[in-house]
């Protein structure tokens, strides 16, 4: 297999290093990281309905840039990271870029913001995620691996208790992640929205309709492959 770094549309890990500084430096305790706003992309990625970068950008970044040299930069690193991931995982060389967590055993991988960054992606487009969801159990079943990652750290509440999942588990719905971003994104081209879906969409996003959401859970590290 190709490795992910030859890919021209990939950020080497230099550049990984660099965004995340950048966003480090520039959020705050609920914004997205690194982790997180890869998430955020990979759900639009494979998502219903194209966003624009005009409307993704506001849930990445909250100041205005120092100069005109550093916005260029920033947004060049984001463009890229953006257009990677449709082509990594056309050439399954797709990985969710994860935190890291300090336990009492020492330092875990975390799925924790790629999930939060997921879950925020698919509220740009909540109402057809949700109405679609509710109606047809196949896209839920696609979703399990990511769905048991996001209840497992407590990005998404569920209407039942659940056990923790096993480190074996874990690392199992993380190795499953790529397979179902693929699989989702199959299951929008081949279900598209309908034009009753998007016009509802459409009227529950007007001023007035927007739905409170959870904050986002706290979470410390720094992204890892």
């Amino acid at each position: 297999m190709t490795a992910k770094s030859e890919w021209p549309s990939s950020l080497d890990d230099s550049e990984l290093d660099e965004l995340d500084r950048y966003l480090r430096a520039h959020t705050g305790a609920d914004d997205l990281l690194l982790d997180g706003v890869h998430g955020l992309l990979s759900a639009l990625a494979v998502g219903p309905l194209l966003v624009l970068p005009e409307e993704w950008l506001p849930e990445v970044l909250h100041e205005p840039f120092a100069d005109e040299a550093e916005g260029n930069r920033v947004l060049a690193l984001l463009a890229k990271l953006n257009d990677s991931i449709s082509a990594e995982l056309d050439v399954d060389a797709y990985e969710p870029i994860l935190g890291e967590v300090e336990l009492e055993t020492g330092m875990m991988l975390s799925a924790a913001g790629w999930c939060e960054g997921f879950s925020r992606g698919i509220d740009l487009r909540a109402g057809l995620w949700e109405s679609r969801l509710s109606e047809d159990p196949q896209l839920m079943e696609l979703l399990g691996p990511v769905m048991a990652l996001a209840v497992d750290e407590g990005v998404l509440s569920a209407d039942a208790e659940f056990e923790k999942l096993s480190d074996d588990e874990y690392d199992e719905c993380l190795a499953q992640v790529a397979a179902v971003l693929v699989a989702v994104n199959q299951y929008w081209q081949a279900k598209p929205a309908t034009e009753a879906e998007v016009e509802t969409m459409v009227l529950q996003q007007r001023p007035g309709n927007d739905d409170d959401h959870s904050p986002p859970r706290q979470r410390s590290g720094h992204w890892v492959h």
